[in-house]
């Protein structure tokens, strides 16, 4: 099991995953033997050459059909799969919003120190001025 325990649904839906893998996996390489094993000559039978081609021809499209079913199966569990990691990958999104907020943070400080230097120059040029103003004979 991982590091941390996890919860019951979750468990469950990872086995779910796991059995549609190995399951999905298995019908591939059944239909995929299958086919491979219809290629064979065959000896004379009590089937007619012409008939016994086209049982053959028939199950090689069941069968094919039977692997495309599998590979689309294992692409939605692959989606499934990555579904799965983005809603529930919580440390992960975690540490992104931490970053984030640590960034903000950064520029807010930088944006304040600033400002207060800013308000410092011109609060000692308003007083420079407001003295001059004040000294001035011409008021």
């Amino acid at each position: 099991m991982a590091q941390r325990a996890l919860p019951q649904s979750k468990e469950a839906l990872l086995k779910s995953y796991n059995k549609r893998l190995k399951d999905d996996v298995k019908s591939l390489l059944d239909n995929f033997s299958e086919i491979i094993k219809l290629a064979r000559v065959e000896e004379e039978t009590q089937v007619s050459r012409m008939t016994q081609c086209e049982e053959d021809h028939f199950e090689m499209l069941v069968r094919a059909s039977n692997i495309v079913r599998a590979g689309e199966s294992l692409m939605k569990l692959v989606t499934d799969l990555k579904q799965y990691l983005i809603l529930n990958d919580f440390p992960s999104a975690n540490e992104a919003i931490s970053q984030t907020a640590r960034s903000m943070l950064a520029m807010q400080q930088e944006s304040d120190r600033k400002l207060m230097a800013l308000r410092d120059d011109l609060a000692a040029d308003l007083y420079d001025l407001e003295e001059e103003y004040y000294s001035s004979p011409f008021k």
